[in-house]
């Protein structure tokens, strides 16, 4: 290789930026910039400056590419990006998904795609870019006219990166030889950057297609006599403790591409202890691919790799004849589930922590009905409202609780087999199979005990505060239920008067300046939480209360499940009211020609746009926005702080009037089919206490005022986060406010950034401080998480999601089942819907979601049944499904991907199943 095309860049005295080689040696690579190498060179060039053995070669930069696209290719990737921008804000996709980005305009994406394919592969390499390949190519010769074979790689710059891999996206070519090959394998590398695959990826991950470059890596081709893939953390369950091997007989590529059943192998990674083997190949009684010993070294290579890049890594490595490994790629695993910070010790958990501190999480947010991240203010907000002495932890930008000491205690064990099965189908399954680990056996008293609190005296004068705390809370709430009990209609109007006030004290005298809306946000909640608590939760409380000495009246006369009827149609549920309100609002603009057009002839963030310009036809105008000014402080996902209300962004309810405007069948209009469930539930209290009458008449009377009580009472539940959100709302709004304050004075680049800040870093913000950098990390972060499909419902501190363990060592089941959620059965066709934002439902489809709260609850009015992936019959999902009567099944494994758009299924919500 020609020694000038060896050497690291150097300054150019005329504009003081660094001159970029067409060529860098492979052991240079690492420390090189990202955007001249790309990412399988960088970190191929780390490996070798730290002594792992990776086989000699060099790269060939992204300046080569540059010199080498035609000029035409930017106003193709711009046609690209504009496609990608217009499918997320039009509403051709469901943003926040994976499909947000991925599912384009297809004709628009493929065909450019494949013109800017054939643009660059049909490019004449420039003069200087062959001069520099032929002579890097001829010094890895081991003499003068030797040709190696090598290996051609892509590198791109959007490649092997922390939160996307685009693993296989871009081609790569084994055993070339001779330059003209090494030359025409480069084109071809170059091209695949623009394969229909390749801009997917990239469309899906939000990465710009006018940012990207392409490197080139040349490597010498280790013969393999064995090659696979190496985990140092098991990509399916996630344990951090555990290296997964795969291997086979032969190159590398064949396991990588999935070509062959490779050996699979999963390891203790501090021991090197084989704790799974699973044959592969179609030969039966083969030795296999890799021995004790080799599996003990690729382990202690891969996990000395892993220190190096600080994360998990995906390795990719060949053994030669002479028994030697070598190192051909390391990436890392960007589909694991973030670990959280580890949690601070208290020495009343010294016991518990004794063998190694792993801890039990549960996500609260997925019991909440929440599948997307929260910002990072919004988990600040959440965390000062916590009750109690729990704990909590946020990876993935999502709220988990630790149970860890309840696990650890008999009665909590008692106590979570009893609520989980309510709250989480699927992690009351797992959760069984845990209490079993020996990580987590219950730890006695002991005659330790008192010294460890006696050292922890501040851990336990703030638990026992709290639980004072807690103590004398429900002790004020006694004369309330009583009172709820015996005067139902004065506990209505306490509750709701409760809310007017609420709103005349939320209001903050302005004029204000940015640091008194800062603090009036900061403190807001202080003095609004225990208030709230008092004036709304004795109602719901008695409620439920009643009904539970109704089931015990019933006992010998109904089936629990009997009582689910009396829930149906109840009155009184501030979330019902808004949804019946949306519908008369869509009846009476469905009664104007002219806004029933428009509404049905426009996208939601269309009408959206006309709205707030104040052109929407004159009945559909005033009616939104006296909607909105009841309910405009809600939002999908509201108990982040961070989400935009309704008020600011009205798509989402433009987009259920247009849904609610296809109703054509009466019977499925949604008052209707909420008066039949009224209807229903009176009939069921009729029969109940007929039954009851049976057993005497005493019973039957206070069975009837039970039910009675129930139905006038439970459906406040929804009252206590109704007015909640209405204090985040307007935290939100003083918050918008300091947010645009800080992108005026260029601490942050926009106003909602001030939601990826903290209340103390808003401050400095406020000062002059540049945050750019903390915001844009944070951002990144959070897409990321958004774009994630899967959330370990139980997750171990060592990265372990219990239910995915679970499954690996237990075959899949062909059929779809759940926990039965609400009774009946409906037959129709299903609407797989990722984000109820401007989502379209037909009225009688069968709603297929990950999870629900209460913004989704306007598509429940039209649904034929629900299907969730999470929950349990507590869930909100759930619970909305049954007062509406209509058919629900939840906690339905991979039901969005299970289940396609289209298709027609028949949901059983007694038995809890779904049949194609």
């Amino acid at each position: 290789m020609v020694a000038a095309d060896r050497t690291p860049p150097v300054s150019d005295a005329a504009d003081g930026f660094l001159v970029a080689p067409l060529v860098v040696d492979l052991q240079e690579a690492g420390s090189v910039a990202l955007r001249l190498v790309g990412g399988k060179a960088l970190n191929l060039g780390k490996l070798l400056a730290a002594g792992f053995p990776v086989p000699s070669g060099f790269c060939l930069t992204t300046e080569a590419y540059e010199l080498a696209a035609p000029g035409e290719l930017a106003a193709l990737a711009q046609q690209l990006d504009t496609a990608a921008a217009r499918a997320v804000a039009h509403g051709t996709v469901q943003d926040g998904t994976a499909e947000a980005r991925t599912v384009q305009s297809g004709t628009v994406q493929a065909g450019t795609a494949e013109r800017a394919s054939n643009l660059v592969g049909s490019s004449p390499v420039p003069p200087e870019v062959d001069a520099a390949l032929r002579a890097a190519y001829a010094g890895l010769g081991a003499a003068p006219g030797d040709e190696p074979a090598v290996a051609v790689r892509s590198s791109a710059t959007a490649e092997d990166l922390p939160f996307a891999s685009f693993a296989g996206q871009q081609d790569s070519y084994l055993d070339i030889v001779g330059a003209d090959a090494v030359i025409e394998a480069v084109r071809r590398c170059w091209a695949s950057l623009w394969s229909e695959r390749a801009v997917a990826y990239r469309s899906a991950t939000g990465i710009s297609h006018r940012d990207v470059g392409l490197a080139v890596v040349v490597q010498r081709v280790a013969d393999a006599v064995t090659a696979g893939v190496l985990f140092t953390a098991n990509p399916v369950t996630g344990t951090r403790t555990e290296t997964v091997i795969d291997a086979s007989p032969g190159p590398g590529q064949a396991v990588v591409s999935g070509a062959v059943n490779p050996d699979h192998f999963v390891l203790d990674t501090a021991t090197a202890w084989v704790l799974h083997r699973t044959a592969g190949g179609p030969e039966h009684g083969r030795q296999p691919s890799l021995s004790d010993a080799q599996l003990s070294e690729l382990t202690s290579l891969g996990d000395a790799v892993q220190r190096l890049f600080d994360a998990p890594q995906d390795v990719e490595w060949v053994i030669d004849a002479s028994g030697t490994i070598w190192l051909t790629q390391s990436r890392p695993i960007t589909t694991l589930y973030p670990l959280s910070d580890p949690p601070a010790r208290e020495s009343a958990d010294a016991a518990a922590d004794a063998d190694g501190g792993t801890r039990v999480y549960l996500c609260g947010t997925l019991l909440q009905g929440l599948t997307r991240p929260i910002t990072p203010l919004g988990l600040s907000v959440l965390g000062g409202m916590r009750q109690g002495p729990w704990k909590y932890v946020n990876p993935g930008l999502r709220m988990y609780v630790d149970l860890t000491s309840v696990v650890r205690s008999r009665l909590g064990r008692r106590y979570l087999l009893r609520f989980l099965p309510l709250a989480d189908g699927r992690s009351a399954a797992v959760f069984p199979a845990l209490l079993e680990d020996p990580r987590f056996r219950v730890i006695k008293n002991s005659r330790k005990f008192p010294a460890q609190a006696k050292r922890s005296g501040r851990a336990w004068q703030v638990r026992s505060t709290a639980v004072t705390a807690s103590l004398g809370l429900i002790l004020k709430l006694v004369p309330a239920l009583i009172g709820a009990a015996l005067r139902p209609e004065a506990e209505l109007r306490r509750a709701k008067a409760y809310g007017k006030r609420l709103e005349a004290e939320l209001a903050l005298p302005e004029p204000a300046t940015p640091f008194q809306r800062l603090d009036y946000a900061q403190n807001i909640l202080d003095g609004t939480v225990d208030g709230l608590i008092q004036a709304t939760l004795p109602g719901p409380s008695t409620g439920y209360i009643m009904l539970a000495v109704a089931r015990r009246l019933l006992r010998g006369i109904a089936q629990p499940r009997e009582l689910e009827a009396v829930l149906r149609g109840l009155p009184n549920n501030v979330t019902t009211e808004m949804d019946l309100e949306l519908w008369e609002l869509a009846v009476s603009i469905g009664a104007d020609p002219a806004a029933r057009e428009a509404f049905l002839a426009k996208r939601p963030d269309e009408l959206a746009g006309i709205f707030r310009a104040g052109g929407l036809p004159a009945p559909a105008q005033s009616g939104v926005r006296s909607f909105l000014a009841r309910y405009g402080h809600r939002a999908v996902a509201e108990i982040d702080l961070g989400m935009p209300r309704w008020s600011e962004q009205p798509d989402h309810i433009l987009g259920m009037i247009s849904n609610y405007l296809r109703v054509e069948d009466p019977e499925q209009a949604p008052d209707r089919q909420f008066a039949r469930a009224a209807e229903h539930s009176e009939d069921r209290i009729h029969s109940l206490v007929e039954r009851a009458r049976a057993r005497g008449r005493w019973r039957a009377r206070l069975l009837e005022l039970c039910l009675r009580r129930a139905r006038e009472l439970s459906g406040l539940r929804e009252l206590p986060k109704f007015y909640i959100v209405m204090a985040l709302a307007e935290m939100h709004r003083q918050l918008a406010a300091v947010g645009a304050e800080l992108a005026a004075t260029g601490s942050v680049a926009s106003q909602d950034d001030v939601f990826f800040l903290d209340f103390d870093e808003i401050r400095v913000g406020l000062r002059g401080a540049d945050l750019w950098g903390l915001v844009a990390d944070r951002r990144r972060l959070y897409d990321v998480e958004l774009r994630r499909r899967h959330i370990p419902r139980l997750l171990l501190s060592d990265g372990t999601d219990v239910e995915a363990a679970m499954m690996a060592k237990s075959p899949a089941s062909d059929g779809l089942s759940g926990t039965p959620a609400s009774a009946g059965t409906a037959t129709g066709t299903v609407r797989v819907i990722l984000d109820p934002v401007g989502a379209h439902l037909e009225p009688g489809e069968i709603l297929v979601a990950p999870s629900t709260d209460p913004g989704w609850t306007p598509l429940f009015l039209t649904a034929g049944a629900l299907v969730m992936e999470m929950g349990g019959v507590i869930s909100h999902g759930a619970v909305v499904a049954r007062e509406y009567g209509i058919p629900a099944v939840v906690g339905v494994p991979e039901a969005t991907t299970r289940l396609r758009t289209g298709q027609t299924v028949t949901v059983d919500g007694s038995a809890g199943t779904v049949r194609q």
